[in-house]
């Protein structure tokens, strides 16, 4: 066997390893109406239009994109920033590719919204991103903005 095919052959059973994965169903998680509101007054204050979600995040698709959206189970290519409301960048990627099921709530109900191609904006209170605990330079409960170009569904 050649190089490239154990290579390829390689691939393919990692994929489908990872592709049964057992906790994808669908999300099914909401923010507390506190977490809601402190959002929603972030945005007005600010002048910002956005979509509510009955989940309790707050979105802007800023295109839609073409073809099949992702679900729970689905490993994405994304490009995106993670940002704190007062704009401090926390964290940004390009071409980096995930498993919506072992991503942050707000992912998870956010990026099915779009199809490849796709850029969406989500604004996240904390029971949908990070909660209580922080993460890194990520305060503990923080509203999160991310900006998100869904390049493919893999």
């Amino acid at each position: 066997m050649t190089m490239k095919k154990i290579t390829i052959l390689f691939s393919v059973l990692i994929l489908a390893s990872c592709s049964k994965n057992e906790n994808c169903d669908e999300v099914k998680t909401a923010a507390p109406v506190s977490e809601v509101n402190n959002l929603r007054d972030y945005l007005n204050t600010n002048g910002i239009t956005t979509t509510e979600d009955s989940r309790g995040f707050f979105y802007t698709i800023n295109s839609p994109g073409t073809g099949d959206k992702p679900t729970t189970c689905s490993s994405v290519t994304v490009n995106y920033i993670g940002k704190l409301l007062d704009g401090t960048t926390f964290d940004s990627g390009n071409n980096s590719s995930f498993f919506l099921s072992g991503l942050i709530t707000g992912w998870q109900e956010g990026i099915p919204l779009i199809a490849p191609g796709g850029k969406i904006t989500l604004y996240l209170p904390p029971t949908l991103a990070y909660g209580s605990s922080g993460v890194g330079s990520i305060p503990a409960n923080s509203n999160l903005i991310f900006e998100i170009d869904l390049v493919k569904v893999n």
